[in-house]
Formats: C-alpha cells, structure tokens, sequence
C-alpha cells in the first residue's frame, strides 16, 4: 500500500506500506509488479530475486500519486536566433476546435495543471509568444502538443548527436539476458529555466498557459534529453552493459545475476536524480523483445513489423 502525507514545507512525503500476508510470496510479489513484463523463461527463485529487488527500489517507479519525477540540475536553456519585437508567426490565435476537440483539450488542460507540467498565465503578464495546441490521436488515445513549427524555425539548435539506433542495438549481440525500461513522460521530468518558459507558451479557447516543464514537440528536446541522460548513466554506458536511446534504457548481459544487478544500479540511480521509470513500459530479464522499433535478441536483430511502411 502506497501513502502520499504533506509536510508542514509543503513537500509531499511517499510512504510504502507492507502487510504480512500468507500468500505465497513469489504470487504476491507479481501482484505488485503486474504492469510489468516479465519473462517467461525465468526459473521462480531468479524471478523471485528480481522481484525483491524490485521491491526495495520501488519508488523509481511512477505511481498515480506521483506521476513524475524532476531530475536535478538540468532544466532546459532556448535561445531564439531572431531579436524583438517577434515575427508575428510566433503570436498565433488558437485553432478552431470541433466539439469533440475541446473536450480532449480540456481533459489534457487539466491533466497536465495538475502534474504541474503548465501553469496559467495571468491576465496581466506580458505575453510575446503564443503557439496553438493540436489534440493528435494514437491506437485511439488523444494526446495534447502544441504545435511549435514556428517557434522551432527560430530556434537555435542543440547539436549533440542521437546514438544511431542501429549501432546502439548491435551492442546486444552476445547477450542472454536484456531488460528495458522507458522514463515515465520522459520530457516532462526535465525543468525549464525561468527564460525560456516565456517562449513555451500554448493558447487554447480555455487561454494561454506556459509549460513549466519540458514539453514534447519542442526542436531541442531530444539532443538535451541524451546529453542529460549520458552524463547521468555515463560510467555505465561505458563499461559496457547499458544502451540510452532519448527515454529509452537497456541493460544486457551473458549472467542473469549481472541483470539484477544492473537493473538495480539503475533504478537506484533514478531514485538518487528523481527520475520516475514506467513499470508499464519495463521489459525484465527478456531473451527477445522489442526495443527502438525492432525486434532484438542475442542472436538476431530484425525490424519491427508494424513499423514497415
């Protein structure tokens, strides 16, 4: 059982609450853990192991009540290559809406006011810069981005360079034992610096917000996401066991005793930095599964079906 408390400094206070319970432990433990993917290759007393690890670091992962995490000391810098007063491409009205549309902008509005991603501008701040959101839908699913086209054009690039996914899922080849875990929201757990929440300001029919955490669809996102994870996990890609693709992490190993020990240094790493991990999204211990649109194992790499046009 999971409880959320204040404190009297309004920070909030996670508490994990375990109750003695006759079920058999293994079962009880997979109760817990459900949402995850675990392989079904795995003898119960390393399946066990994994899941008493995973116990211990439970709060890396992402709960209802504390959706997100904000890692440490790497807000977002943006910096525009054109000078005041702004074109205006980057004052834009909001889009017409369908009926349909508002309620999923409204949903998502306030969804993203709770989890503290956005914050409402009043009406007596200066406001130079809006961009219009755009509800964009997925296997049925709605997701709200704004559509920062213009604001990208004038935007300075961050040139640190993506691992090419190829060359990053070769490093699996001798392995066993792979298990990949997504960050939870991965964008939304970076910060933004006080001078560039000015230039992330989204317009709806509900009125102007502006994002007080890295949002999608922004031109810089994913080179400042890699840096920030590289730098975070560097000694561990560089020994050799870990693959960062953006939000995406993978550990891989011949022994399935370094496995846990690698999914525990990570998960102890994110605890440390305040980086939540979907539980969701983790794969355990697999031999096969599908990482960066592919389906990889030690033995054979191939691309993922859907993902062929």
């Amino acid at each position: 059982m999971h409880i959320t408390i204040g404190t009297n400094k309004g920070k909030k206070l996670s508490l994990y609450i375990y109750q003695i319970s006759s079920q058999d432990p293994l079962e009880e433990l997979l109760n817990e853990f459900r949402e995850g993917q675990f392989s079904t290759s795995l003898p119960s007393k390393q399946k066990l192991n994994l899941l008493k690890m995973l116990r211990k670091e439970r709060p890396a992962f992402a709960i209802r009540e504390e959706p997100l995490g904000k890692i440490k000391g790497h807000d977002i810098e943006l910096y525009l290559d054109v000078e005041r007063p702004y074109p205006s491409m980057l004052r834009r009205p909001p889009y017409p809406e369908s009926l349909e549309t508002r309620k999923e902008i409204e949903k998502h509005i306030n969804e993203v006011l709770d989890m503290d991603v956005i914050r409402k501008i009043e009406h007596e701040e200066i406001v130079e810069i809006t961009t219009p959101v755009l509800i964009t839908w997925h296997n049925g699913k709605s997701r709200l981005c704004g559509d920062f086209r213009a604001l990208n054009n004038y935007t300075k690039a961050d040139r640190y360079p993506i691992p090419r996914i190829p060359y990053a899922l070769d490093k699996l080849a001798k392995a066993k034992y792979i298990t990949k875990m997504d960050c939870m929201k991965g964008f939304h757990q970076n910060g933004v610096k006080p001078n560039p929440m000015k230039l992330l300001r989204i317009i709806c029919h509900m009125g102007i917000y502006e994002y007080t955490r890295m949002p999608f669809g922004i031109k810089n996102a994913p080179a400042h996401f890699q840096r920030m994870m590289n730098t975070i996990f560097q000694d561990e890609i560089l020994e050799g066991w870990m693959v960062v693709y953006i939000y995406d992490i993978i550990m891989y190993s011949e022994k399935w005793e370094e496995n846990v020990q690698y999914i525990d240094i990570v998960l102890s790493r994110c605890i440390h930095i305040n980086l939540k991990i979907s539980l969701k999204s983790c794969n355990f211990g697999q031999k096969e599964l599908l990482a960066l649109g592919h389906k990889v194992s030690g033995l054979s790499l191939a691309i993922e079906q859907n993902k062929v046009a």
